[in-house]
């Protein structure tokens, strides 16, 4: 039996990689070959040929496009900010067209807040509260809610199956210590860093940069972890200072969710 299978559609922050605006070196690398670009983070759990994404951003279309699917039948979604949920109208749409409703699931606060955005959506998906936990493709999930800074809130959540345990966690910074208490015993930490070295004062941030994220795995101690939602301050070319057993995902990266043989 083959392994179940994580793989990233999108690695970028709130404003993806290039930045509109923007001329910096990342920016003008990712317009040019392309190795920095970095759409919004979500990512796709297969188990056979079933599978479900977690988050529904504004480059969904885009994802489904790039590895060629024309339906999904389940997301999960962490938080109901636009880099999150805007892509959720466009697969409602889909669902209408194609005569069949999507199941929609996350913390109820967060659907609650998707339908004040988009009043319309319960029409077209089936909305499933999760504060109780869910089971996807055979996983035992739970969820809780995380700091997110001058944002608000997230929620990270956290995935079990067949003795492999891992946690997405896109969203979050300065985690207390019951926050962090699910993100321990960990196989996989996929984690939020958006960038190096965030120098913006600290009560204006949302998510953990990479020095501070060092520390909170120094703690953790996950078996390995790869760091996601990144900005255009993240250079893949550059030889970062990570720590050991980490990595930096990239669009199409997959990952076996197994413990190593």
């Amino acid at each position: 039996m083959s392994a179940d299978q994580l793989t990233f559609l999108g690695t970028g922050d709130a404003m993806g990689v290039p930045r509109v605006y923007c001329d910096c070196a990342v920016c003008a690398e990712a317009r040019d070959t392309g190795m920095n670009r970095r759409l919004r983070s979500s990512v796709m759990i297969e188990s056979g040929a079933d599978f479900f994404l977690v988050d529904c951003g504004p480059d969904w279309r885009v994802m489904m496009e790039h590895i060629g699917q024309r339906t999904v039948r389940h997301i999960l979604v962490t938080h109901p900010h636009f880099d999150h949920i805007g892509g959720l109208p466009e697969w409602a749409d889909a669902c209408r067209w194609l005569g069949e409703k999507g199941n929609l699931y996350a913390p109820q606060e967060v659907l609650n807040k998707i339908v004040e955005q988009y009043p319309w959506l319960p029409g077209n998906l089936e909305m499933t509260a999760v504060d109780h936990g869910v089971q996807l493709c055979g996983w035992s999930i739970i969820c809780w809610r995380v700091n997110h800074g001058k944002n608000g809130y997230s929620y990270a959540y956290r995935l079990e199956k067949n003795g492999f345990v891992w946690a997405y966690n896109s969203d979050s910074i300065d985690l207390n210590a019951e926050e962090k208490a699910h993100l321990r015993g960990l196989d996989l930490l996929v984690l939020g860093t958006s960038f190096v070295h965030e120098k913006a004062a600290f009560a204006t941030r949302s998510v953990y940069d990479m020095r501070e994220a060092a520390d909170l795995l120094a703690e953790l101690k996950p078996r390995q972890t790869i760091y996601t939602h990144m900005s255009h301050d993240v250079d893949v070319r550059r030889d970062l200072p990570l720590p050991e057993g980490v990595r930096l995902a990239c669009t199409g990266m997959k990952v076996r969710l197994a413990q190593e043989s």
